[in-house]
């Protein structure tokens, strides 16, 4: 039987630059992020969320980004190099997107799958 656990980081604020305006790629913005890891947590070695946290923290404070979808996807990458993480979900919001309306939010969503037949 297989186990599906996870592990859930929800509502991480950072300040980073991200966009493809020029403004944006000079001054930081707040930025949310969640992280979710699914993994069996009955077998095999039980993450640390600091270190889930840290990984998020790094790769937020590498910017600046371009496309939130490439941040997103670079925390998915290293989430899923880590021991025993099978599939993950992150999710980015920029309150502070600029539009030419009232919105709360723009969110990215992504999911991955280890593929551990490589």
């Amino acid at each position: 039987m297989t186990q599906h656990d996870c592990i859930l980081l929800k509502g991480m604020r950072f300040h980073t630059c991200v966009g493809v305006l020029p403004h944006e790629e000079r001054v930081a913005q707040p930025l949310e992020l969640d992280l979710s890891v699914w993994l069996s947590l009955k077998v095999g070695p039980t993450l640390d969320y600091r270190d889930l946290y840290r990984l998020v923290a790094e790769v937020v404070g590498s910017g600046p980004h371009r496309l939130l979808e490439g941040l997103c996807e670079r925390i998915a990458d290293r989430a899923l190099d880590m021991d025993g993480v099978d599939r993950v979900r992150v999710a980015a919001r920029k309150p502070q997107a600029p539009m030419d309306g009232p919105l709360d939010y723009v969110e990215v969503v992504l999911e991955r799958t280890h593929d551990r037949a490589g």
